[in-house]
């Protein structure tokens, strides 16, 4: 039996607050398969927190995050800005999240393998992943991530602190996995970066949907003051 759609995503009125500041504040999207969604807006716009509210990492101050369909959270997988590796090699590494859903030893080895290649870290299967490169740790944790074969990917600006050669070699990551039917949900402050990759985006500013759309509409002819702005590199905060 196949698994139960879980998107769309719808989400309402969201709010955040830590140490008595909005962070976010009437939050309202609708998250629907199909192409990547990239996430933009100045230094301090909500972005980070935002994906951490969608992915489950925090709960909402106000507002609702309503999944289509119950067991979401083990059908979506995040990739952060700096990736969080077990101190084991990087074939242990992609083993140990298909081990914790029950998967037997064959279909673990066979994932493991699959997701090896998709990012071109065959080789490296038994070296310690903290001593793999920026760039290819990285790509260890797409790797992992894709491995899980999750129905939605969050991903915190998963190439800030990647040189042009890693940050275009993980860009076709994305679209691989995303050529999968896997939804990509993604921050970036990279406008450049969006236009290579988005099919849809979340412009935000001080934590609130400036405006949303698709991405040829709405890079060609913002609607709004602050997004025009924004993407002419004058709405720095």
């Amino acid at each position: 039996m196949s698994a139960l759609a879980i998107l769309p995503l719808r989400v309402s009125g969201l709010g955040f607050r830590a140490a008595g500041a909005a962070i976010l504040a009437e939050v309202s999207l609708t998250i629907a398969a199909g192409p990547p969604m990239l996430i933009l807006g100045p230094n301090g716009a909500g972005k980070s927190v935002l994906l951490r509210l969608l992915h489950g990492l925090l709960a909402p101050s106000t507002g609702h995050i309503a999944w289509a369909a119950p067991g979401a959270q083990a059908a979506q997988a995040m990739v952060f800005q700096r990736p969080v590796l077990l101190r084991r090699s990087v074939a242990a590494n992609l083993r140990y999240p298909l081990t914790l859903r029950g998967l037997p030893r064959a279909e673990q080895a066979r994932r493991v393998a699959e997701a090896l290649a998709l990012v071109g870290l065959e080789g490296l299967a038994e070296r310690p992943a903290r001593a793999l490169s920026g760039g290819e740790q990285q790509l260890l944790a797409l790797a992992r991530a894709a491995a899980c074969r999750p129905q939605v990917l969050f991903l915190d600006e998963p190439c800030a602190s990647l040189d042009p050669a890693a940050t275009r070699r993980v860009e076709e990551i994305i679209g691989a996995i995303a050529a999968r039917g896997c939804k990509i949900v993604m921050t970036t402050h990279d406008l450049a970066q969006a236009r290579r990759l988005a099919g849809e985006i979340v412009l935000l500013h001080r934590g609130r949907v400036m405006e949303a759309g698709p991405a040829a509409t709405l890079l060609a002819t913002p609607r709004t003051p602050e997004a025009a702005a924004y993407l002419r590199g004058e709405l720095l905060c």
